[in-house]
C-alpha cells in the first residue's frame, strides 16, 4: 500500500469516505464502526469495505474476501509504528523496502465543498435567516455520532443558523450509551423538542451519517418512502440536477412505492432493489439512476456511492426555498397529487434467532403454495385478496447477476403489500422487520391516519406469520 488516507482525530463520516475514495481514485476505502448500532466497548462495532467507486462493496467482493480470510495462516504486526492523528500532514513510514506515505486530512472540508457544488448555498442561508417577523428556524440532532463536525460548519457556520441549532454534536465512542438509529423512538428527543412548535425543520443523522430522519412543523414525520418521492418529484429545483438531468430512480424492494408514481408521472425508470445500498451501485455506475431510496432511513443521490444524511436534509431544505411552503404542506399537496402510499415498518428487535428462523421457514411454506393465490384474509369489510406469494428475487440489469431469498412478500389484488425479512446487522439475537403498505388515491382521504388505513392489514399480518407464537412478542420494539 503506496498511500492511505485518515480522517482526523480518526473521524470520517461514510458519505465523507465516500467522496474522499472517489475524489482521490483509491483502491478502496475500510470503515470502522457500529454504524446506526449501540456502539462502544461492550456493543457493536463493525469493519466495513468500499470499493473503488466509493461504494460498499458487493456480495462478490465480500464473499471472496470471506474466501481468502479462511486461507490465511499468519498475519504480521510492525511493532511501535505511530502516526499523530490528531495533526493534519503526511508521514512516511518504510516497512521492509515498502514505503507509505500516511496523509491525515481535515474530514470536513472536501465534503462542505462538494455540497456547495450541488446546493445553491445562497438560497439556502436567505431561507434559514427567514426575515424580521419570523425566522426560519432549524434544529439538527447528530446523536453523538460523526455528523457533528460537518453539521457544525454547514448548518451553523456556513447556512447562519444560531449557535446550538446542532445538539448532540460531539461525536463519542458509545454514542452517549444512546442508540444512534434516526426514528421516532430512538431520536426522540429531536422530537419532543420539535413538537412544541417552535421549529420549521428538524433532522436526525446516525452514527456514520449516512441515515436521515426529516420533521417538518410540529415535529411533523416524513416517512422515508415520501421523503424519496418528494425529492423525486423536485430535484430540478437543485443546481446539480440541473446540470445533470436525472436518469432513473431506484427504491428497495421493502420501501413503499410512492417514487414510482412520481416516476410514472414524469416517464423516468424506476428500479427495485434488494434491501442494501450496494444494490443501487451498478445502477449508479451505468448511469441508470439518479437518486435512491431505502425505507431504512437512507436517501442518496449520484454524487457518491453511498446514502447522505447531510445531503439529504440539504436537499429538503433545497425543496422548501424552492417551493416557499411549510414542509408538511408540501408532502400534503404531494399526496393530494400523486396519492398516498400508506406504510408501517414493525421491528422485533432481538428476538430468539431459532425462533425466527422456523417462523420465516414455514411462513415461507404456507405463502408459497399455489392454493394461497386467491385467499381472502381479513374480515368484512376490510377483506383483502391474495394475488402472489413469493421470496423476492432480483435480477441486476446491469450485470445480470441474480441475488434470491431477499424477502417474503404477500401481494394484494388492489396493490397493498405485506413483507417480512430478518435482518442481521445487529450484534444479539435476530430482528424480525414486518413491513405494510396501501395505497389510496383519494385526494380527500390522504389525511385520513396511516394507523387507521393500516390496521386491518397489521392484524392480517401479524397473524398469517404468527408472530407472538413463534417470538412471545405482543408488540413491535420500534415502529416506524
Amino acid at each position: 500500500v503506496g498511500k492511505i488516507y485518515v480522517g482526523l482525530n480518526g473521524i470520517l463520516s461514510t458519505p465523507a469516505a465516500s467522496h474522499l475514495i472517489r475524489k482521490n481514485e483509491a483502491t478502496g476505502g475500510i470503515l470502522l464502526t457500529a454504524s446506526h448500532n449501540p456502539g462502544g466497548p461492550t456493543k457493536d462495532f463493525g469493519i466495513k469495505f468500499n470499493i473503488s467507486n466509493g461504494g460498499a462493496a458487493p456480495t462478490r467482493v465480500t464473499s471472496n474476501i470471506f474466501e481468502i480470510s479462511k486461507k490465511l495462516t499468519e498475519y504480521r504486526i510492525v511493532q511501535k509504528l505511530e502516526c499523530n492523528l490528531g495533526k493534519e500532514g503526511i508521514t512516511k513510514f518504510k516497512v521492509e523496502n515498502t514505503v507509505t506515505e500516511v496523509e491525515v486530512v481535515d474530514p470536513v472540508i472536501d465534503y462542505v465543498n462538494l455540497m456547495k457544488e450541488i446546493f445553491d448555498f445562497v438560497a439556502l442561508k436567505q431561507l434559514i435567516s427567514g426575515n424580521k417577523d419570523k425566522p426560519f428556524k432549524i434544529l439538527i440532532d447528530s446523536m453523538h455520532g460523526v455528523t457533528g463536525p460537518y453539521a457544525k460548519v454547514i448548518f451553523e457556520k456556513e447556512l447562519g443558523a444560531p449557535d446550538g441549532s446542532i445538539f448532540n454534536e460531539i461525536p463519542l465512542e458509545d454514542f452517549g450509551g444512546s442508540h444512534p438509529d434516526p426514528n421516532l423512538t430512538y431520536a426522540k428527543e429531536l422530537v419532543h423538542k420539535l413538537s412544541a412548535g417552535d421549529y420549521d425543520f428538524g433532522a436526525a443523522f446516525d452514527g456514520d451519517g449516512d441515515r436521515n430522519m426529516i420533521l417538518g412543523p410540529k415535529a411533523f414525520f416524513v416517512v422515508p418512502s415520501d421523503s424519496l418521492a418528494v425529492l423525486a418529484a423536485n430535484l430540478s429545483c437543485i443546481p446539480y440536477f440541473k446540470k445533470n438531468p436525472v436518469k432513473g430512480f431506484a427504491r428497495s424492494m421493502p420501501t413503499a412505492a410512492a417514487v414510482d408514481r412520481v416516476g410514472e408521472h414524469l416517464k423516468i425508470a424506476v428500479y427495485e432493489t434488494p434491501t442494501g445500498w450496494k444494490f443501487f451501485g451498478n445502477l449508479l455506475d451505468s448511469d441508470k439512476v439518479s437518486l435512491c431510496g431505502e425505507e431504512s432511513f437512507g436517501t442518496g443521490s449520484d454524487h457518491i456511492r453511498e446514502k447522505d444524511g447531510i445531503w439529504a436534509a440539504l436537499a429538503w431544505l433545497s425543496v422548501i426555498a424552492h417551493l416557499k411552503q411549510p414542509l408538511d404542506k408540501i408532502i400534503i399537496e404531494h399526496w393530494k397529487k400523486y396519492g398516498r402510499n400508506y406504510s408501517f415498518r414493525y421491528d422485533y428487535e432481538n428476538v430468539d434467532s431459532e425462533g425466527a428462523k422456523k417462523m420465516m421457514t414455514d411462513l415461507e411454506e404456507k405463502i408459497t403454495k399455489p392454493n394461497f393465490i386467491g385467499t381472502n384474509l381479513g374480515d368484512a369489510p376490510n377483506i383483502y385478496t391474495v394475488k402472489t406469494g413469493d421470496n423476492f428475487s432480483y435480477t441486476d440489469p446491469t450485470d445480470k447477476s441474480v441475488t434470491t431469498n431477499q424477502g417474503l412478500r404477500v401481494l394484494m389484488t388492489d396493490g397493498s403489500r405485506i413483507i417480512y425479512r430478518l435482518s442481521g446487522t445487529g450484534s444479539s439475537g435476530a430482528t424480525i422487520r414486518l413491513y405494510l403498505e396501501g395505497y389510496e388515491k383519494d385526494p380527500n382521504k390522504v389525511l385520513v391516519p396511516r394507523d387507521v388505513i393500516l390496521d386491518s392489514l397489521s392484524k392480517i399480518a401479524i397473524n398469517l406469520a404468527k408472530i407472538k407464537e413463534y417470538t412471545g412478542r405482543d408488540k413491535p420494539t420500534v415502529i416506524t
